[in-house]
């Protein structure tokens, strides 16, 4: 059985910071450091070495898209399997800080009206190892925010790494199909398609699958006006 997560709660509001740390404690789920900006955060992720950095998007002095810079970025270990993984707070579920944020290698974000239950199940997800957010809402976001060009698609030349079969899966993953959706459409078992996911996010040197969607979309593989490569 895994250890319980180890969480750095980042808020500029002491109320919001306690509210999920006792929220979190309840579950089981140890709160070892707050930070009130961006700046603190990072001493306190590079201090602790948390599993999930919960980061308010919306901070004075150092906001918390830096401070993801900082943390994932910047790091020569940032996917490694140890390292930590974020996941913005915001008040608004379209917002291109979010959209910066996935793209900087968040694993997704909450609002933070979130419920008790779905904080928790949140943060055990995302120490799991899955993205935290629907590919779908995903897909919205990068709709709405991506910028295709050849300075974008020149970060991810190593989209040449893929074979065939693993850019089909690349393309309907930015459509927001499931893997069960991904079995179906290409004809394969579950975890032939999981195999394959893998692979791409690898090959890519991707977190997870919300980064997948981002890259699909700013290399041009899917279109944003039709969702279709």
């Amino acid at each position: 059985m895994n250890p319980s997560p180890r969480v750095v709660v980042v808020d500029d509001q002491a109320l919001v910071r306690t509210g999920f740390r006792l929220i979190l404690g309840a579950d089981g789920i140890d709160v070892v450091a707050e930070a009130a900006d961006g700046a603190e955060a990072v001493d306190a992720v590079r201090r602790t070495r948390p599993d999930v950095v919960l980061m308010d998007i919306r901070m004075p002095g150092t906001d918390g898209l830096e401070a993801t810079r900082r943390i994932l970025a910047g790091a020569p270990d940032a996917l490694a399997p140890d390292a930590p993984r974020v996941v913005m707070l915001t008040t608004f579920d379209l917002d291109h800080y979010v959209y910066a944020a996935l793209s900087a290698g968040a694993s997704g974000f909450l609002l933070k009206d979130v419920t008790p239950e779905h904080l928790t199940a949140a943060v055990r997800t995302v120490r799991a190892g899955d993205a935290l957010l629907a590919p779908a809402i995903t897909r919205r976001l990068v709709e709405r925010f991506a910028r295709t060009g050849a300075e974008t698609a020149a970060l991810h030349r190593d989209l040449a790494a893929l074979t065939p079969r693993e850019l089909d899966v690349l393309r309907l993953l930015a459509r927001g199909l499931s893997n069960a959706e991904l079995a179906e459409r290409l004809h394969l078992s579950e975890a032939t398609v999981k195999t394959h996911v893998s692979r791409v996010l690898t090959k890519l040197g991707l977190r997870d699958r919300a980064q997948a969607v981002v890259v699909a979309y700013e290399t041009g593989l899917v279109s944003p006006r039709t969702g279709e490569g």
